[in-house]
């Protein structure tokens, strides 16, 4: 085992960001990269990554659903969440492998809040109900404005990526706010250039994070 193996041995890492950011594909990435480092990696995503969290997840992302209230996609949220941590992550953790997630309450506070229907708040205190005090070690949080994150996406828009410009410009900017004022838990990386650079970015942060904390 290496020695940024050992580091990464029962810690929970997330990577985030705004939508077209390259969440997906950077994680895989750093998932191929640190099991070569000789790391135990589960690989995973929120909202999702277990059957109750598939359901959930298509509901929250229908575009059917235009009437659902803020209230509503919280708590569906966070009841993935719950189901994820004690299915897939917590186990994980145990068992001693680096947990990588595809989005996670960072992603709550940042779209739901950016609606202006709830408050960060509210979100925490919703999160704290449903998750006690289980946090990431870190959440990287890519960082692509609004337009060129909007012009990657392929595909039909979903519920979320199909509201406007504006929000995704408020998104991102919440998104930034939470890795200001928690500087020991978030990390910044820039993902406006090549799928490459961004990733020996987000390798460097992995490598170089202060895990003591």
């Amino acid at each position: 085992m290496s020695e940024l193996a050992d580091k990464l041995a029962g810690r929970f890492i997330v990577i985030d960001g705004p939508d077209g950011a390259g969440k997906s594909t950077q994680l895989k990435l750093l998932g191929e990269h640190l099991r070569q480092e000789g790391a135990a990696v589960c690989q995973t995503r929120d909202p999702g990554g277990t059957v109750i969290g598939n359901e959930i997840r298509r509901l929250l992302l229908d575009n059917s659903h235009t009437d659902m209230t803020v209230g509503c996609e919280i708590l569906l949220y966070m009841a993935s969440r719950t189901q994820l941590m004690g299915e897939v992550i917590a186990p994980a953790i145990e068992r001693g492998e680096c947990v990588l997630c595809d989005r996670w309450v960072s992603s709550t506070v940042a779209y739901q809040v950016a609606e202006r229907k709830a408050d960060a708040d509210e979100v925490i205190k919703a999160y704290k109900l449903a998750l006690r005090d289980t946090w990431p070690d870190l959440t990287v949080i890519l960082d692509v404005s609004a337009e060129a994150g909007l012009e990657r996406l392929t595909g039909p828009p979903d519920r979320i990526e199909a509201k406007g410009l504006e929000f995704h410009r408020e998104v991102r900017r919440l998104f930034l706010e939470q890795a200001t004022t928690n500087p020991k838990g978030f990390c910044v990386v820039d993902a406006s250039g090549s799928v490459d650079q961004t990733q020996r970015r987000l390798r460097k942060v992995v490598e170089t994070w202060n895990w003591r904390r």
